[in-house]
């Protein structure tokens, strides 16, 4: 259980942020309507898909406003520093805290030692016993509200998508620029890859050298310098390496059991299994996302030092709905949206005292909205602009501009488990490593501020190795994705920070999967108050999608997970000593272990809310141009446009889209 206090971490972070942070906002605080100067297009939100595609379009010469709820919080050590990233999903001044349902059933939910409640004294409680009378608030699923959007606080892993992900939109539309051949360029456009060395090389084919978002992998001498760390890695490879029988005791010999890079085009790499190294988004040892290409692009400057580019970008702006134009016979246009200007004031800023109403504001697109507000988001704002499910819609008295069933429903996750050991020795990687509860003085942060060739262990995101494997009811592409490091982590939970830099004993194996089956999770509106927090239930297993055996499939790979986790510890106890803590060493059977998937599951990887789809489909609520059915001039950019989750993590598929959607809005508009 856990009793939710002030992190100490992140108290101590928080002395260690810069007093001011430079960002080229436009922000005024009246307390009359703001009404702005009319721009080409309207880009809501600044994140994977958004702020790349704000971007383009500036670069293009459009005149651009990019409208961000949050502030830029991307000098601070939490979203910076790489190995900060846990401490960034819980860093007050760039979280939002959205609490979800896995199951609609309270009895069912609260099997989840996860399970987050509200005491009758006010206080916040997680764990399997709450007092009597306590409100279950549901799974914790952290979110954030700052320029970059999600791209700020995830681990970084970045691996291409599957090429199944884009032939399924190809198919679904006609469209051939889905192409997976044709999709490729947009990695390669958005890459600027730092570990790959000869450009030349096979390994470099589908890489790209010269774009917005660093890549980089942690350097073999930090894993090989962990004996313990070694171990663990060598054990993987014994089961599942090209090169099972290497005898790996130096960086050196341990690059050998990495013969293949993860994001290399290369014949079969959607199927082939192996263990690869991690790639990240992470350039010069520090975080790479959307956010710098957003301020590289909004402060270029001309050799005269006039502005170069028209992109304002606009902070502390809360859009609450889109405005359409509707005339007898036409489609209903999108002009332009309706905002508040003002900090915290939506419901999931952990900031918000529910007393701030913010300050209206209002501006017109000439050519088109695009909204990228994310997975929850996006469909509550669709919803409370009018476009929706005419049902839901009218229940809450909103206006229906068109009556779109599918905004908000087939909302899908990734499925991920860990398997957690705790060791008698420590992993000399983070031994002296006090993630700064010592303040600066912290060897490894010294280390990383002032070591400018090896910047040691926060420069990476503790994750040095990954298994990819086919499990038993994979069709032709790997589907399992196991990911392990020195780290005790259980899944997300107000305090887990704190939770898995306790010590430097812990292990956790952390098993993904792919191409799940379910689909049934929703986002639906609360009230028509636009600073409401939608509800937001997953539906996981049997609660879901439960045809054809739906259920039972999206189980298998996560109890093998667990099975190979475990595997691969026991192959070291003969030289280490530990003890299995989740799931534990009392649960066994096949039975036992899918319960226990079923209870402690989580995901962090929402998707799919408004999808691309085929015409005759009625659930459908995006062309394949991002347009959004049924008007004119608004369009949907985020992740929520898949049809079907993409690959292990979507990160990278939505950096694509952003690019893509950029050609094809310029296009459209030529």
């Amino acid at each position: 259980m856990l009793v939710l206090k002030t992190l100490n971490f992140l108290a101590i972070l928080a002395a260690l942020v810069p007093a001011s942070v430079a960002v080229p906002v436009k922000e005024e605080r009246q307390t009359t309507v703001t009404e702005l100067e009319s721009y080409d297009y309207i880009v809501v939100g600044s994140g994977a898909g958004g702020g790349p595609l704000a971007a383009r379009l500036a670069i293009n010469g459009q005149k651009v406003l990019l409208l961000e709820a949050g502030d830029d919080q991307g000098e601070t050590p939490q979203q910076s520093i790489p190995a900060f990233y846990p401490a960034a999903s819980e860093y007050g001044p760039m979280s939002w805290d959205f609490f979800v349902r896995h199951y609609p059933d309270d009895a069912r939910e609260a099997l989840n030692q996860k399970a987050t409640y509200t005491t009758p004294d006010g206080s916040t409680y997680i764990g399997l016993d709450p007092p009597a009378g306590s409100t279950l608030k549901g799974i914790w699923y952290p979110r954030t509200g700052t320029l970059g959007g999600c791209a700020t606080h995830n681990a970084m892993i970045t691996v291409y998508p599957h090429d199944q992900d884009w032939s399924l939109i190809q198919s679904l539309t006609g469209d051939s620029s889905w192409a997976p051949e044709n999709m490729r360029q947009y990695f390669e456009r958005a890459e600027r890859n730092t570990y790959l060395t000869n450009f030349t090389d096979s390994a470099a084919n589908g890489h790209g050298f010269d774009g917005w978002l660093g890549t980089d992998e942690a350097h073999l001498s930090l894993i090989a310098d962990d004996t313990q760390m070694l171990s663990m890695i060598a054990a993987a490879n014994s089961f599942e390496g090209t090169n099972p029988t290497a005898n790996i005791t130096d960086a050196e010999s341990l690059g050998t059991v990495f013969p293949l890079d993860l994001n290399t085009a290369y014949p079969n790499r959607d199927s082939t299994e192996g263990l690869y190294r991690v790639p990240m988004h992470v350039s010069d040892g520090r975080r790479s996302s959307p956010r710098d290409f957003l301020l590289a692009t909004a402060n270029a400057l001309n050799p005269d030092g006039s502005k170069k580019y028209q992109l304002d970008i606009r902070t502390h702006s809360f859009v609450t709905k889109v405005r359409f134009e509707e005339s007898d016979g036409a489609e209903p246009r999108a002009v332009g949206v309706d905002f508040l200007t003002g900090e915290s004031l939506y419901a999931a800023d952990p900031r918000n005292a529910g007393n701030n109403a913010g300050t209206p504001g209002t501006v017109n697109a000439t050519r088109e909205v695009i909204i990228s507000a994310g997975v929850f988001n996006t469909p509550q704002i669709l919803k409370l602009s009018g476009v929706g499910p005419k049902a839901e819609l009218e229940a809450f008295n909103i206006s229906v501009v068109v009556d779109l069933p599918g905004v908000g429903t087939n909302l899908q996750d990734h499925y991920e488990i860990s398997t957690v050991s705790k060791f008698e020795t420590d992993f000399e990687l983070l031994e002296g490593c006090t993630f700064l509860s010592t303040g600066p003085s912290d060897p490894c942060y010294v280390q990383y501020t002032t070591n400018a060739t090896e910047k040691g262990p926060y420069a990476t995101n503790l994750l040095p190795g990954a298994v990819l494997l086919k499990s038993s009811v994979a069709s032709s592409d790997r589907d399992t994705f196991i990911f392990g490091g020195p780290v005790m982590f259980r899944g997300y939970f107000q305090g887990y920070t704190n939770a898995a830099i306790a010590d430097t004993k812990h292990w956790s194996w952390v098993t993904l999967q792919a191409h799940q089956r379910n689909h049934a999770g929703t986002v639906t509106l609360k009230s028509a108050n636009p600073l409401d927090v939608p509800s937001i239930n997953f539906n996981f297993f049997d609660a879901g999608t439960t045809a054809d055996g739906a259920d039972v499939h999206d189980l298998q790979p996560m109890v093998e997970g667990i099975n190979w986790s475990r595997k691969v510890s026991e192959s070291v106890s003969g030289k280490y000593s530990f003890t299995e803590e989740q799931p534990g060493a009392d649960i066994t059977s096949p039975e036992q272990i899918q319960d226990f998937v079923k209870n402690q599951a989580w995901g962090h990887h929402a998707s799919c809310t408004a999808a691309i789809g085929a015409d005759s489909d009625p659930l459908a609520v995006l062309d394949s141009h991002f347009r959004v059915r049924g008007v004119k001039g608004l369009r949907v950019v985020d992740a929520s446009v898949f049809p079907k989750i993409p690959g292990f993590f979507p990160v990278a598929a939505v950096f694509m889209i952003g690019e893509k959607a950029a050609d094809v809005i310029i296009a459209d508009n030529a």
